[in-house]
């Protein structure tokens, strides 16, 4: 194997034409897979029209998608391990494909969530496997360039999906957003099946169920509690909230106390012992608070505030889709130059440049500066995620790849959920309050708007202190360098 990969060097970043059509059909199918993410944002009020349910009871839509990705993601590490490349992936699409298509006849909200549910299980196997899938195939050297062309699929496609949302909500049924991405989910799982070879290494690992069960209660918990207090169920002081919280706080506890006991933990947590995997993974989650922040507070603020379209408030979003994928290969090829350290610091200055505009947005700010802000934001982003992530796993040795992996999929999905809910949560605590302090006039609209903004203010500057946090945190990031001490173990009694 070591031979066959040192021969493919030299033809690409991804060895040869046959490595490079493999990650094709694998990028395309977790591209689609991806944009499904946020392609249902734009559209909740249509179904809860067609369907006739509430607010509360649609955003489980979003919060079931979450929650299964949640508690997915962490036994990838096992799956990875435990089946060849081609079946979990076969498997991916398969349920995806078929979650598409039973979302896409859905009578009523129940089946409607069943389809969500079982793509989301499509989803949660896809990203990881393909990363492990890269990290397996290109040497380190070559790896930024690898992951910058699988940064197009991450960033690019939940970007472009307000967008693309807006579009075909206002001209068609909400359920062409299923049936447009069905036919290409089917024609990917045809690709996959005839050309998709095995890439990652079968070690047929056993399953610790109570490693499983910890992990199920305990990432469900955080997301289904963080998930649930903007819903309608009474906020942060309703039960159903703190308990779920604890209870999944309690969880995971129990979950990281068992994996540092076993012999083969469902996720193995001496990832942590390396420096640059910790920082790394710090400033991946506050970069996704950050980008999530910007993705649910604008639109909001654009049609509620200022009275645009949803469509209108999806385009603000486009342009910066646009820049994200153009700049990921670009980015994955100045890390391969220069390392994370000053990508990330350029990247997350910019960041928080935009956030603090954000935060001092007003009714007079013009629709152009808004997108052009949030342009610069994506950008920003684009040089931190991809970047920092490949020099997070590039420090690993390659037995603890998946796990890596596992653990910053599943840290992300946490922080997404958690930060859209502190951030949510605060802009309409602070609103409230506004409107409580604020004398009473015939005409409340324009208080409604200057509530708003308030409450757009407090959450943009708590975004812009986390990534300020995160901004003094790259200076501390190291080049990684490939594990020599085990490679030279691994050869040593060839020799």
């Amino acid at each position: 194997m070591k031979n066959h990969n040192e021969s493919e060097q030299h033809g690409g970043t991804f060895g040869n034409k046959g490595n490079f059509l493999l990650v094709l059909i694998m990028i395309l199918g977790v591209f689609v897979a991806i944009l499904n993410e946020t392609l249902l944002n734009v559209a909740l009020s249509k179904i809860m029209d067609d369907i006739g349910i509430a607010p509360s009871t649609a955003q489980w839509l979003s919060t079931g998608y979450l929650l299964v990705i949640g508690v997915l993601i962490p036994v990838t590490a096992y799956l990875i391990q435990r089946f060849t490349t081609r079946t979990l992936f076969l498997t991916a699409m398969g349920l995806f494909s078929v979650g598409t298509f039973v979302a896409a006849i859905a009578p009523g909200f129940a089946v409607l969530l069943i389809g969500r549910m079982l793509q989301a299980a499509g989803t949660g196997l896809l990203f990881p496997l393909l990363t492990n899938v890269v990290f397996a195939m290109v040497p380190i050297e070559k790896r930024g360039s690898a992951m910058g062309t699988i940064g197009i699929v991450i960033t690019f496609a939940p970007a472009i999906g307000p967008t693309l949302s807006g579009i075909i909500v206002e001209q068609f049924s909400w359920r062409v957003l299923f049936y447009g991405v069905l036919p290409i989910a089917l024609l990917v799982m045809i690709f996959a099946y005839f050309r998709l070879k095995n890439v990652t290494e079968i070690t047929n690992p056993k399953i610790d169920p109570i490693s499983l069960l910890l992990s199920t209660i305990g990432f469900g918990g955080i997301v289904y509690g963080f998930s649930s207090s903007g819903e309608g169920h009474g906020g942060w002081s309703s039960n159903e909230v703190i308990i779920s919280i604890v209870i999944g706080i309690v969880s995971l506890v129990l979950f990281t106390w068992r994996q540092l006991k076993i012999a083969q933990p469902l996720l193995d947590l001496r990832t942590f012992k390396y420096n640059i995997f910790r920082l790394s993974t710090l400033i991946m989650m506050i970069v996704m608070m950050a980008m999530f922040s910007a993705m649910m507070l604008l639109p909001i603020f654009l049609q509620n505030a200022l009275g645009y379209s949803p469509l209108e408030a999806g385009l603000v979003m486009l342009p910066g889709g646009i820049v994200m994928g153009i700049m990921s290969p670009i980015t994955g090829r100045l890390f391969d130059k220069f390392g994370a350290k000053l990508l990330a610091l350029v990247g997350l200055a910019l960041v928080a440049n935009t956030l603090m505009q954000f935060a001092f947005i007003t009714m007079s700010t013009s629709y152009s500066k808004i997108m052009i802000d949030n342009t610069l934001l994506m950008l920003g982003i684009s040089m931190v995620m991809m970047p920092v992530m490949t020099n997070a796993l590039n420090v690993l040795p390659p037995h603890l790849y998946p796990h890596g992996t596992a653990i910053i999929s599943t840290l992300q999905q946490v922080a997404g959920a958690v930060g859209t809910a502190l951030l949510v949560s605060i802009m309409t605590t602070t609103s409230r309050r506004f409107m409580e302090n604020t004398l009473p006039t015939n005409d409340e609209s324009p208080l409604q708007i200057l509530a708003m903004i308030a409450g757009m203010k407090n959450s943009f500057l708590l975004a812009f202190g986390l990534v300020a946090i995160a901004w003094f945190a790259s200076f501390f990031i190291k080049r990684s360098v490939p594990q020599e001490k085990e490679l030279k173990l691994k050869e040593g009694p060839a020799n």
